[in-house]
């Protein structure tokens, strides 16, 4: 199914409005004429259910996917995650617990893979630990035996070189990379070669970020990686001042659609729905919970004439975590 582009406006503008405006497509079962956005990839006719795909011409920030991950949980299962998942939060507001979803939505999220080669210069202060042993004796003259802990310090530096891949970054202004990353890690040995009949009858998403956008949020991500791999790689009993550079190569940026299951929860009248991301593929569920204030102030009365406040702080902390 080709898509044909509604001219809007007047002569020269045709090339600028079918960049940004809806676009009519023809079902190739009946033959009704359907209206996509200009993200979409997918569409499903109203009047005969039959679902067909877009064939877009692919452009610098909106090429054709490489690969596609395809759906590996269904919508029960999805729904029994994500409530378990909420039923962990003790936090959570009182009327979220047992809401059901006020709109479900399976969808292929467009995502960049990065992967590349890293040259890193790095330099840090190394510690060795030594112990000292001394031996004394009290005024009623028994001996006491005192062991010290002591570090010496050296000066290190040096060149690490390391392969980077399996970086997802989301292509995708509906979803964010953060919370990409909170339903991540994808199982990316089940990476399948693109075709449209993989995301037929799924709402599959047009990459909305620019390459370039998504390159830097990989390169950034990718760096991050390399400093806590050094992290592990420094000798010694411990380490100080750890700083690097690093270099990418041989980077590599392919096109991939990633299964999303997207709840959104509405469980307050007066206040926006929440919404929780569910892996399509592993199940693995992430999203951001309001915390219900009402709970905390109960949990620190309950305890508050039982312990000190150091202690009260912490326990609060780790409720939050």
């Amino acid at each position: 199914m080709k898509g044909e582009g509604v001219f809007l406006g007047g002569p020269g503008e045709m090339e600028a409005v079918q960049a940004a405006t809806q676009i009519e497509v023809s079902c190739e079962s009946c033959g009704a004429k359907i209206v996509l956005e200009p993200r979409q990839r997918t569409a499903r006719c109203p009047y005969c259910d039959s679902p067909s795909v877009v064939d877009r011409q692919a452009t610098t920030d909106r090429p054709d996917p490489v690969f596609v991950v395809g759906f590996a949980v269904d919508r029960k299962r999805a729904a029994r995650r994500m409530r378990k998942w909420i039923g962990r939060k003790k936090l959570a507001p009182p009327g979220l617990k047992g809401k059901t979803a006020t709109r479900v939505t399976g969808i292929y999220v467009p995502a960049y893979l990065y992967s590349a080669t890293s040259a890193t210069v790095y330099s840090a202060t190394i510690g060795e630990d030594y112990y000292v042993t001394e031996v004394s004796r009290d005024s009623k003259g028994r001996t006491r035996v005192r062991r010290t802990r002591k570090t010496e310090h050296c000066n290190l530096s040096g060149a690490h070189a390391n392969y980077v891949g399996d970086v997802v970054v989301t292509a995708s202004q509906g979803i964010a990379n953060h919370e990409l990353e909170a339903i991540e890690p994808f199982d990316l040995s089940g990476l399948r070669r693109y075709t449209p009949a993989m995301v037929s009858g799924w709402i599959s998403e047009e990459p909305s970020l620019t390459r370039e956008e998504c390159q830097h949020l990989a390169r950034s991500e990718s760096t991050n990686s390399v400093g806590r791999l050094l992290h592990g790689f420094m000798p010694g009993d411990s380490h100080l001042d750890l700083r690097h550079a690093t270099t990418l190569h041989d980077e590599s940026l392919d096109l991939a659609l990633l299964p999303v299951w997207v709840f959104a929860i509405r469980y307050d009248e007066r206040k926006p729905p929440i919404r929780i991301l569910v892996n399509g593929q592993t199940g693995k569920v992430g999203g951001r919970i309001p915390t219900s204030w009402a709970k905390v102030l109960k949990i620190a009365a309950a305890v508050l004439g039982v312990l000190s406040l150091p202690v009260l702080i912490a326990l609060l902390v780790a409720l939050f975590r």
